[in-house]
């Protein structure tokens, strides 16, 4: 299991170049500190409107689709390791809620156009909500100014 990454793979390499290419800039394997001991790492992080975006692989999260259970060797290992990494995708989604960030989570096997241009639009309307919600400094007027 060592010749697996944690970070860089062609899935979120592929996406993170074409979220780039359309000129947004964000955090690689960003530690996010939300309340526990040990600190979430979004695989992409948008710290300026909290957004975090993971690209789950097929056989280590369960994809419905794709994940397959080994048939004969290791079961009753794979098996429960398999289910605690889903739980603990879970409990990190919902952490990550609860302390304001929005996260978005996509399979490797998602077409990485389709996956940037989900997180643009997310990214986009977290912008603008943000501005949205930002209230205008107030000008001071010159009877304020004292020389």
């Amino acid at each position: 299991m060592r010749a697996n990454r944690r970070r860089d793979t062609e899935p979120e390499r592929r996406v993170r170049s074409l979220l780039h290419a359309d000129g947004l800039r964000f955090r690689v394997d960003l530690p996010v500190r939300v309340g526990r001991a040990r600190p979430l790492r979004p695989d992409i992080a948008f710290t300026k409107v909290h957004l975090a975006v993971f690209i789950d692989g097929c056989f280590w999260h369960g994809c419905p689709q794709h994940g397959r259970r080994p048939q004969v060797k290791n079961r009753h290992y794979w098996g429960p390791k398999i289910a605690r990494n889903m739980e603990r995708d879970a409990e990190h989604t919902q952490a990550l809620n609860a302390s304001g960030w929005t996260v978005l989570r996509f399979w490797e096997h998602e077409p990485p156009g389709t996956v940037a241009n989900r997180v643009l639009q997310t990214y986009r309307r977290l912008l603008r909500l943000r501005t949205e919600t930002l209230e205008p400094v107030a000008e001071a007027d010159d009877a304020t100014l004292v020389e």
